[in-house]
């Protein structure tokens, strides 16, 4: 089938399997290796992305869905503006907030979108709203205050 969407501020029209799902797309077809693939059964949140400024677990989304849709990438984010770094990334540095960094781009989007949503009003907020995105090095504290401090500006 044949599939329109914009991902990072750019047009794509690609041919795809119908059954292709928004990670590999994005991985695989587009080459945005950013976006990690964790558990592949949407339980990690390492796959986050954000589709018209919403969360998607881009291995449980279908590419298909996504037809005509704005996708943002950890690339996306990154190449807003080179100069300066996004205050979520900044704030993720500035807290010490990844160890491996495996987590680290989903972890970011998710934050954005919890930024967005309203949802960083407190640690507590935080915690629940971010509690989609697992780390297996246990950075969860420094991640929390990371999004804390980015939502406070």
């Amino acid at each position: 089938m044949e599939l329109r969407l914009n991902v990072n501020g750019r047009a794509h029209v690609l041919e795809i399997d119908p059954r292709t799902t928004l990670l590999d797309l994005l991985r695989e077809r587009l080459g945005l290796t950013g976006t990690k693939k964790g558990c592949d059964r949407g339980e990690c949140g390492a796959c986050t992305v954000l589709s018209k400024g919403r969360r998607v677990l881009a291995c449980m989304s279908l590419a298909a869905m996504h037809e005509a849709d704005e996708i943002t990438t950890i690339e996306g984010i990154a190449a807003e503006n080179e100069a300066e770094p996004h205050p979520v990334v900044r704030a993720f540095i500035e807290h010490d907030a990844f160890q491996c960094g495996y987590c680290t781009p989903g972890q970011i989007l998710s934050a954005i979108a919890c930024i967005q949503e309203g949802h960083a009003g407190d640690r507590e907020s935080i915690r629940e709203w971010m509690s989609g995105n697992i780390c297996r090095c246990a950075a969860y504290a420094n991640i929390v205050a990371a999004v804390e401090s980015a939502a406070a500006g």
